[in-house]
């Protein structure tokens, strides 16, 4: 079995067919997606068009449960609300929270929350890795030796004692962005690139693969500068905020 895990494409339809492409040259079995899939002011249709032409399972996110909302004060958010269909709004509402197999728990944020970092703190002084103990207790109810999370957005790799191993593939479509609660604070990749994972058994042992993926960013770039986005324009030029 060799699986690709993707995550949090949030509409960036060029950087999503970058992945696909590279994924269809490394026999991977199966394709997983964990998330965050239309959100953001890029090209959700197109987007929904790829993912459902393509055999891929996928969770949801917390940026795709705001988007069965009526209305937003968020212009992104309504921007994305404005173009859905009933077919793309029952899609999102069918989603499931998590998806299990026998050696794999995928989810998009946490085992219970849709928000909350599985592999990461936030502090006053930045972004931290949380305590061993304090990450064994969010997943201590999940039989699966590998456990993948998004949400992040940061490419990460955590063993734990108990020999479970917990995944971020990082984010296909957007590599830096900024929050203001609970505090001021920023996540960034440091690069332009799509980011996903690649896991495959070898002889017994899991061998894990972080690839980041090179691709044409003009037009998202235009497409966020024309939403009013410059915090997105400057995220998927560079990976920073």
């Amino acid at each position: 079995m060799k699986i690709a895990v993707i995550s949090d494409i949030h509409g960036n339809k060029d950087a999503l067919k970058a992945v696909l492409e590279d994924i269809k040259y490394r026999s991977i079995d199966k394709i997983y997606n964990l998330g965050d899939t239309l959100y953001g002011p890029l090209f959700p249709l197109e987007t929904y068009e790829m993912i459902k032409s393509t055999d891929i399972k996928s969770v949801s996110g917390n940026c795709d449960r705001i988007l069965l909302q009526s209305s937003s004060e968020n212009p992104t958010v309504q921007y994305v609300i404005d173009v859905l269909s009933e077919e793309h709004k029952s899609w999102l509402m069918n989603l499931p929270f998590s998806i299990q197999t026998d050696d794999f728990y995928f989810c998009h944020a946490s085992p219970e929350n849709d928000e909350l970092y599985m592999l990461n703190e936030i502090t006053p002084n930045g972004v931290t890795l949380k305590q061993t103990e304090e990450i064994m207790n969010l997943v201590k109810d999940i039989p699966q030796h590998i456990i993948f999370c998004g949400h992040t957005h940061l490419p990460t790799i955590v063993y734990l004692p108990n020999n479970k191993i917990i995944i971020n593939p990082g984010s296909v479509g957007l590599p830096a962005y900024e929050e203001a609660e609970p505090f001021y604070y920023k996540i960034e990749s440091g690069s332009p690139f799509a980011n996903y994972t690649v896991v495959e058994k070898r002889s017994g042992e899991w061998i894990i693969e972080q690839l980041s993926i090179s691709y044409d960013t003009t037009e998202v770039i235009i497409q966020s500068e024309g939403q009013n986005r410059s915090d997105w324009a400057r995220a998927l030029k560079c990976g920073r905020v």
